[in-house]
This record gives C-alpha cells, sequence and structure tokens, in this order.
C-alpha cells in the first residue's frame, strides 16, 4: 500500500484543506508532514467553515486517524486554541489524534525573534507571520531545537529555559524597539504545553510504517505551496520547509518507493501573500475583481492577498518537480463573468522568450507572455456534474491538461464540500 501525497502547486492558499476533507472518506489516516500554523486550512460544510492551522484536515471525519508529522512545528499556543475549537463539534479527537514526538515546538522567544528579525529588515523583510516558524526551523537545522517527545523528560523545563535565554540574547543583538512580557507568554506556553501532553504523543514512522504493512490507505498533507519551498520556491521569499513531495519523505519518514498518487491542487487563477515576486499580479479592475469574488484574504494572517492570472510557466515547473500525477483546479467560480481569460505560457527573461521558470523572476528581470482564452459567463456555484460545465470552462480545462500533460481530476465551484465536481 502507498502513501498518496497532496500538495499545493502555487504559492499556498490553493484549497488544500476543502480536499482534503472531500478525500478523507477514502483513506484511514491523514497525515501533515511540514509547516506550522502559518498554515491556514479552511473547510466548509453544513453551512460552518472551519479554519485548522496545525492539525489535519480529516479531523472532522469520524473514521479517519489523524498524525501531525515530524516535519510539522507546533506552537502549544495555539494548537490548544485549535483545540479547544473543535470542542464545540462533540469531536473525541484525543482519540484520533496522534503527534510526533519528533515534531519540534515553537517556543514564545521564537516568535518574539521573528518579529525582531522582521522588524530589523526594513523595506526588504520578507513578509513572515510572524508565527515563529522561521526560527524554530532554524534551531532545529541548528541542532538546537526542542522537540514533543522533551515534554517526557523530567528535567525539559530546564531545556526550555536554556533555550529561551539564548533567544534574548539574539533579540538583543537586533536592536529593534520590541515591547514584550516574557512572563506573561510563558504562562501562557506553560498552561498550553500541559494541554498538549494529553494527546498521544508517537513515533510517527513507525506508526505510518505499520500502517502500510497493515494496508491502510494514508494520504500525506501538505501545507503552503510549491513556490514557497525552501529550496525551489521564490527565495527568499519562501517558508522554511520542503513544501514539495520530497517533504513529505524526510516529514514523515515515507521511503521514496512508497509513495503513490501525487496530488497537485491549483488555483484557475494565481494569488500570493506577503512579500515576494508575482510576474501575473494584476493591478486593475480585473485583480480588483479576483480578490473581491473569491474573498482573497489569508487564513491565518487576514492579509489580502495579491491576485493575477494562471501562471502556467510556474505551474509546469511544479508539477515537474513534484512528480504530480493529478490535478485539482479550485476556484473556477471566482472566474465567471469574464469575457476573456488570460494564461501567462511564457516570460521574456531579460529579453529573451523562455517557457521554463530562471532563476530570478524578479519584476526588472521578468515580464509575463500571455495566451488568451475565451470565458464564461455562467454561474458555477450549483453546478453538481461534470456535463453541466459551460463549453469555454471545458476548453480552459482541455488547454491547461494538454499543456500540462497531467489530468484535471476535480474542479472546485465553491468553497462547501459539496461543491466539487468529479470528471
Amino acid at each position: 500500500m502507498a502513501v498518496d501525497l497532496l500538495l499545493g502547486l502555487q504559492w499556498g492558499d490553493e484549497g488544500k484543506g476543502k480536499i482534503v476533507d472531500v478525500l478523507t472518506k477514502d483513506y484511514d489516516i491523514i497525515a501533515r508532514f511540514q509547516g506550522g500554523p502559518n498554515a491556514g486550512h479552511t473547510l466548509e460544510f453544513d453551512g460552518i467553515k472551519h479554519v485548522l492551522h496545525t492539525i489535519p484536515s480529516g479531523i472532522f471525519h469520524k473514521n479517519s486517524k489523524n498524525v501531525i508529522g515530524n516535519g510539522v512545528v507546533i506552537d502549544p499556543v495555539i494548537f490548544k486554541k485549535e483545540l479547544s475549537n473543535l470542542d464545540k463539534f462533540d469531536l473525541d479527537y484525543t482519540s484520533k489524534l496522534f503527534v510526533s514526538r519528533k515534531a519540534h515546538l515553537i517556543l514564545p522567544t521564537h516568535r518574539l525573534l521573528d518579529a525582531a528579525s522582521e522588524a530589523s529588515k526594513g523595506k526588504a523583510k520578507i513578509g513572515s507571520t510572524l508565527k515563529g516558524i522561521g526560527p524554530t526551523y532554524m534551531d532545529k537545522t541548528g541542532r538546537n531545537g526542542m522537540r514533543v517527545g522533551d515534554l517526557e523528560l523530567s528535567d525539559w523545563k530546564d531545556r526550555y529555559r536554556k533555550l529561551a535565554d539564548k533567544h534574548e540574547a539574539m533579540i538583543d543583538y537586533y536592536n529593534v524597539d520590541l515591547q514584550y512580557n516574557l512572563e506573561e507568554l510563558e504562562a501562557e506556553f506553560f498552561e498550553a504545553v500541559e494541554s498538549l501532553k494529553q494527546l498521544t504523543f508517537i513515533d510517527s514512522e513507525q506508526y505510518i510504517f505499520d500502517a502500510i504493512s497493515a494496508d491502510q490507505k494514508i494520504l500525506a498533507e501538505g501545507a503552503q505551496g510549491s513556490l514557497l519551498d525552501i529550496d525551489f520556491g521564490t527565495y527568499p521569499f519562501v517558508t522554511s520547509s520542503n513544501t514539495t513531495a520530497a517533504g513529505a519523505c524526510t516529514g514523515l519518514g515515507v521511503a521514496p518507493n512508497k509513495i503513490g498518487r501525487v496530488i497537485g491542487i491549483f488555483k484557475a487563477y494565481t494569488t500570493r501573500v506577503g512579500s515576494g515576486p508575482f510576474p501575473t499580479e494584476l493591478f486593475d479592475t480585473d485583480g480588483e475583481t479576483m480578490g473581491r469574488v473569491g474573498n482573497e484574504f489569508g487564513a491565518t494572517t487576514g492579509r489580502p492577498r495579491r491576485c493575477g492570472w494562471l501562471d502556467l510557466v510556474a505551474l509546469k515547473y511544479a508539477v515537474q518537480i513534484n512528480g504530480v500525477t493529478e490535478l485539482m483546479m479550485m476556484k473556477a467560480d471566482v472566474l465567471s463573468g469574464f469575457e476573456k481569460i488570460k494564461v501567462c505560457t511564457a516570460y521574456n527573461y531579460k529579453g529573451e522568450e523562455v517557457s521554463h521558470l530562471p532563476y530570478n523572476i524578479e519584476e526588472e528581470n521578468v515580464s509575463p507572455i500571455y495566451t488568451e482564452l475565451d470565458g464564461w459567463k455562467k454561474d458555477l456555484t450549483g453546478l453538481t456534474d461534470a456535463s453541466e460545465l459551460p463549453e469555454s470552462l471545458m476548453s480552459y480545462i482541455e488547454y491547461l491538461e494538454k499543456e500540462l500533460e497531467v489530468p484535471i481530476k476535480i474542479v472546485s465551484v465553491g468553497p462547501d464540500r459539496t461543491q466539487t465536481i468529479f470528471r
């Protein structure tokens, strides 16, 4: 039995949470493999919108087990709030939510370090969510971090104190006006840790291995998007983990030969939160319409998302580096009403036309080359079958399939789990 992967192919916010929720009924285990509470996975059903940050998106299904893998970084304070939000839905999450002992912990001082570092950059800031993600991964790779398994040790508070003291010295180094009360932050943190300790800690790589051996079906859920990958994204405007398919292997302990389907999710257009290059970004009424109709605001930060036409150059790149076997197109309904739909099929890169993603796609180096297709005016939100999709939308889908050489299996026509069309 193989492990299937579900990945975002753009700059995040593609709609992974909804699709995991839709697909969970076919899986025994949903496992998060990277990222932290900088993720915001939005699910909507029964008229209620749910936003998850750390907890896998299969948590609302009674028969699924949910694993937070070793590649994830966990903020106990945010995690506790997430659990509290689940309480109102009468979910027995203690029996179906498991946390890897090897997952790293985000300390209060990690968040302070994040804020100090970003403030020190001035206009060169990268647009961090200020959740402490970067400093936590820095401690992980620097071999200084605290892990969930450390909480089972009698001296874990001593380990915490040593690391927090180091962080405070680093904050002083940045020499920025950062106001905080560490005693208050620590009291909240220690209380949240006790809540975290009520869950079951597991050696997650062995748990996943045993599940594969028992022929259980596993879906690995990624956070953020491929263009935010620490190695293959638009560096330095990226996240601090590997968001691509390879990250599932290191973030869960899954061998490459155990990977099955690689499901790539993308929007019918493109969005980005925060700073960084964005060749197809729109600053006109078309971009404003996409943002307004698509309700493009970050689920974690609330920041408005930058909007633009679909960047097929970047999308092809993401398909290639992930080995995507099937695609799912989100928010097709948002483009209803446009007379013409544009797709970026190549770049003018330093005066030369290129069809691959070059090293630097900053505005001074790159301008998009567009192909124009007919739009569709039909309201898609009430459609339930692929046969009902308008002809011009079908042409758009078939054009993308031909260019990407990967089939589009799902078309989403609204935020609710019922607004999902299978092809």
